[in-house]
């Protein structure tokens, strides 16, 4: 979403939610809570700011601040304090280190599974995804800064936000269907939105972009040369306001011009397009092989070759999840994707596939089936299936908090 569509959807919660708006001034501060809020040195989420703004600091440097249930549980309860708080006016997000987020960490999920507690996994994905529904329906403006690695789980707590700022250090991807899993965390609803076909592009490859990318596309609603980032923190942290119109102004102070460089892949959009278009991944591929023939296209070709790494399962699963996302809101998205994730954790594929890249690194996933012909419609279909009875859908709080159709 562009800024400004999401700024008009917040705003219309507000009014909902009966939010009054304040413009704070010189008095107004004077008169609140004067005693900066705690800074938790030993934390993975610290929280800095004044009584104006408080900022979520992902803390975990040498995980690329990888989120686990700890944290997701910490992420719900500073930002409903937050919202509920007359005298914080806004709310923020960084990364600590070279990242904002690389995503869920997927090998403690891994080691969780291998120990047979599947009953600690669904606590994470219901924590983080209930916490990706607040912050899609929250009633006050929020600010991610996304300098640095911001994959999976983690564009999944940037992207729903007012603001997203990206760098030249920012690199975005969902890289699931390379470690057998799905694009979750919302995933399926925000891929769905991006022009084209670009999300089935991004979705099923795991590409990386960069942060002029993520501009062209509105995966970012500004962008700012990271040199400049203290001065944008120190710009937000003077800020006594909760007025939307107030901060993307603040922001835009320090923002740059942008445009992708001649080598990305919105030069080649007509392509994707054309070829990730196709029902099904097969004519995906088919398409993609007779232009690489046709044109002896270098991109085509390095394009087949990154989804052949890929789980033929996860492929297909996730090309039928960003498609229903198209005609489905956020929470419907979060459910569905919850159901998948938990179906997801019986299968073989993503233990083999966080093995092979991020435990031994051998990067020789062994998939299940291998190929393409071998994965069947019941398959696909165990992924979007009910859960059991004694397994209820994921519960999120959708009567008094209103998610946004697109």
């Amino acid at each position: 979403m562009k800024g400004w569509k999401v700024a008009a959807a917040v705003l219309s919660r507000r009014a909902k939610a009966g939010y009054r708006h304040v413009s704070r001034g010189v008095g107004s501060l004077a008169s609140s809570k004067s005693n900066p809020v705690d800074v938790y040195d030993h934390n993975e989420v610290l929280v800095e700011g004044r009584a104006h703004s408080r900022t979520a600091v992902l803390n975990r440097p040498s995980s690329l601040n990888a989120l686990n249930t700890t944290m997701g549980a910490r992420l719900n309860s500073l930002y409903k304090s937050w919202e509920d708080d007359p005298d914080v006016g806004f709310v923020a997000m960084k990364g600590s280190g070279r990242a904002f987020c690389a995503g869920g960490d997927i090998v403690a999920l891994y080691h969780l599974i291998n120990q047979g507690k599947l009953g600690h996994c669904k606590e994470f994905f219901s924590t983080l995804y209930s916490y990706i529904y607040l912050l899609g329906t929250y009633l006050k403006p929020n600010v991610a800064l996304l300098n640095g690695i911001t994959m999976g789980g983690g564009a999944g707590v940037s992207v729903p936000g007012m603001f997203r700022v990206a760098t030249e250090r920012t690199r975005f991807a969902t890289p699931e269907t390379l470690i057998g899993f799905h694009p979750d965390a919302g995933a399926s609803f925000y891929l769905s939105h991006l022009p084209g076909h670009l999300g089935e592009y991004l979705g099923l490859t795991g590409e990386t972009i960069n942060g002029a990318e993520m501009i062209a596309c509105g995966l970012a609603t500004h962008y700012t040369h990271s040199t400049k980032l203290r001065l944008v923190d120190q710009q937000l942290g003077n800020l006594d306001t909760d007025d939307p119109s107030v901060i993307e102004a603040s922001l835009e102070e320090y923002g740059d011009h942008v445009h992708p460089d001649h080598m990305s892949v919105f030069h080649r959009i007509d392509m994707v397009d054309k070829c990730f278009s196709k029902e099904t991944v097969e004519e995906i591929i088919d398409a993609l092989e007779t232009e690489a023939s046709e044109t002896n296209d270098l991109w085509c070709n390095s394009t087949l070759r990154r989804l052949k790494e890929c789980s033929p399962l996860s492929l297909k699963v996730s090309l039928r999840s960003i498609r229903e996302g198209r005609f489905q809101t956020l929470d419907q998205c979060l459910v569905r994707e919850y159901r998948m994730s938990l179906q997801g954790m019986s299968q073989r594929d993503f233990s083999e596939g966080v093995r092979a890249r991020m435990v031994d690194k051998d990067l020789a996933a062994q998939w299940n089936p291998p190929r393409l012909e071998q994965v069947t419609e019941d398959m696909v279909d165990h992924y979007f299936s009910p859960l059991s009875e004694s397994e209820p859908d994921l519960q999120l709080p959708t009567q008094q908090r209103e998610a946004f159709a697109s």
